[in-house]
């Protein structure tokens, strides 16, 4: 899942008009996909942590299902998606290890909302993140990356994860430009269905009355 199979493109610079900055937080276990997700959809070339993995963690971090893997991030990632002139979405891929996950409740901080991207081969690698974002009242939605492992269906996923109904479920391939942008899609979706429709208005203070 290292390599981007999307087309390279033209990275952009930040228009001058640009005055409103949307955060949101790609979470998940070690090895899911997060940088590459990141990678893939950002308009900048990313601003990555990423480092060699050594010895030194061979016994600290789970390796399990990734044993090929040879990078890590020991920090977070970050990129960028101009929504339009004035609002620009800023991209946090968080760092999977357990090691690092102190750093997870930082990076909750002023978070419009978050994806929790998921191995489907090891779900319980995601429960820390979906309990986390619970926990913090941050709206997510929870993406299964395709690494080709053994198939489940939408609603055993959502019970291995306890998922709640209204928690937004979608398969992609983190490779993909296209239908890494259909995730975030679906999280700006989610996010307005939260949003009143009507909103009440503010009372307003009744005045004293006249002598």
């Amino acid at each position: 899942m290292d390599s981007v199979a999307s087309e390279p493109r033209q990275r952009q610079t930040l228009h001058s008009t640009a005055d409103n900055g949307l955060k949101i937080v790609i979470v998940g276990g070690f090895g899911v996909g997060k940088t590459t997700l990141v990678r893939s959809v950002s308009e900048i070339r990313p601003l990555n942590t990423e480092e060699t993995m050594t010895q030194a963690g061979a016994h600290i971090d789970d390796t399990v299902g990734v044993a090929a893997k040879k990078a890590t991030t020991v920090a977070f990632d970050f990129g960028r998606i101009s929504l339009d002139a004035r609002n620009v979405l800023y991209l946090f891929g968080a760092p999977g290890q357990e090691r690092f996950w102190f750093l997870w409740d930082r990076l909750f901080a002023g978070t419009l909302g978050a994806v929790v991207l998921v191995d489907t081969r090891r779900l319980s690698d995601s429960w820390y993140a979906v309990d986390r974002l619970e926990h913090h009242g941050t709206p997510f939605v929870v993406a299964c990356n395709d690494f080709g492992g053994p198939a489940h269906s939408p609603a055993e996923i959502r019970e291995a994860l306890d998922l709640a109904d209204e928690v937004p479920l979608v398969f992609c391939d983190a490779r993909s430009r296209e239908s890494g942008m259909e995730v975030l899609i679906s999280l700006v979706e989610h996010l307005k269905t939260l949003v009143p429709s009507d909103p009440q208005p503010i009372p307003q203070p009744i005045p004293e009355p006249t002598p």
